[in-house]
């Protein structure tokens, strides 16, 4: 199953220094959906593309590591399940159908966060892509541009008015075998609306 995404707006109400000075890591959200506009405002930011073609994260060598998913719980106009994030397309596949949430914060050392949060964006490395290129330095690579990728989902989320925190303590393998895709995950990013 395969779904087109809302263009997204390449021109927001907040400017990149105030997104800058406003960022912060959010744990809490209201129990609030998300827009399927908001998603997919979100994942143009950490792996669409830009205005040259090229993602709209920086990578080395132009390797582009990464496959992003999204856990999706609770967003308007889109059921419950783990989709991955066609970036050249802006386009959502379904991977599998139902809420993962519950057992992914399980798998995240029972971080409430993950479980509460509408969406978890999922960054899955490919280190091969990168490290074929450049070797064993390539992994260093890889992991500076998942720093590239963090970010400008943080600013974006700041942008909308939601929240997001940089998850990185999890049990690789369950993660992995809750997700059932190849490569390694490497970051993970809940979404909500914060509680003040």
């Amino acid at each position: 199953m395969r779904i087109e995404l809302p263009a997204p707006r390449l021109k927001g109400e907040m400017s990149v220094e105030e997104a800058i000075n406003l960022r912060r890591s959010v744990r809490k959200y209201k129990d609030a959906p998300l827009t399927l506009e908001q998603v997919s405002q979100l994942l143009w930011a950490a792996y669409g593309m830009n205005a040259w073609g090229k993602r709209t994260s920086p990578s080395a060598g132009a390797c582009y590591p990464f496959e992003v998913y999204v856990a999706v719980s609770k967003v308007k106009g889109l059921n419950p399940g783990l989709y991955h994030y066609d970036g050249e397309a802006h386009a959502l596949e379904l991977v599998r159908e139902g809420d993962i949430n519950k057992p992914l914060a399980k798998a995240c050392l029972g971080q409430r966060h993950v479980e509460t949060a509408p969406i978890n964006i999922i960054i899955v490395a490919h280190y091969e892509r990168t490290t074929r290129r450049y070797g064993e330095r390539g992994y260093r690579y890889v992991h500076i541009d998942a720093g590239h990728m963090g970010q400008n989902i943080y600013l974006q989320a700041t942008a909308l008015g939601l929240g997001t925190v940089a998850v990185g303590a999890f049990i690789d393998e369950e993660v992995k075998k809750l997700m059932g895709v190849p490569g390694e995950p490497l970051y993970i990013f809940p979404v909500g609306v914060p509680q003040v």
